[in-house]
């Protein structure tokens, strides 16, 4: 399949994502088609839809073979199901799948902005379509060991470092940072952890509940913030 569009965001790799589409609805994120695609007239009428699906590839795992059976991060990396039964990118065909909301349409520049998404910066979207309420929604479906949504940490972010993004993307680096973005199987208090977000490597550690931002890399040349 040949990618339609380009996704674009903060966050410069896999690790430290939110764990679904719609967990951190604070993340913006824009959608560019690709040259061959980029017709105003591909993007008509799609400012009239609240949300869309993305179809996209996991560009970030390495590891192109598939498994029968995964341990999903909510059963803490210990238990195994089976991969149909779990969204692992260790599918046959590592495709994603991600509601994300409407937040613009740049007709011009053929760009969908959106914030909501799961995807990291440079990530191939395959295809592009409008989610339906009446069709697209079961509030009431079961969704088996998933259960009910993700806990939350608290975070604790100095001033000093918030102060060096701009205040969407230090309100959208909390609310990744409060997702926990470590495997659930590690717990080890005082480790650093290093998220990729904009320019800069962000440095955390956590310990009883809380996350705490320690420092901000000098910024790295060719990452888009």
């Amino acid at each position: 399949m040949t990618p339609v569009a380009i996704y674009h965001c903060p966050v410069g790799g896999k690790f430290g994502l939110p764990r679904q589409s719609g967990v951190a609805p604070e993340l913006r994120g824009s959608v560019e088609l690709q040259a061959e695609f980029r017709d105003p007239n591909a993007l008509r009428g799609l400012d009239g839809f609240d949300y869309v699906w993305l179809l996209w590839g996991f560009s970030e795992n390495r590891d192109d073979k598939w498994r029968p059976t995964v341990r999903p991060p909510r059963l803490g990396g210990n238990a195994r199901m089976g991969v149909f039964a779990t969204r692992s990118p260790y599918h046959p065909n590592a495709i994603g799948l991600s509601c994300v909301k409407v937040e613009g349409v740049d007709f011009q520049n053929c760009t969908i902005f959106v914030s909501g998404a799961d995807l990291a910066d440079g990530t191939p979207v395959y295809d592009i379509k409008p989610y339906l309420s009446y069709t697209d929604s079961h509030p009431e479906a079961r969704c088996g060991f998933a259960g009910e949504g993700w806990p939350t940490l608290e975070v604790d972010f100095p001033e000093e470092l918030r102060n060096r993004l701009s205040a969407e993307d230090a309100s959208a680096l909390a609310q990744l940072l409060s997702q926990d973005p470590r495997p659930h199987y590690q717990d080890s208090p005082g480790r650093v952890y290093s998220v990729l977000f904009g320019p800069y490597d962000v440095k955390f550690t956590v310990e009883d509940g809380l996350v705490k931002v320690l420092s901000f890399e000098e910024p790295r040349p060719g990452i888009s913030g």
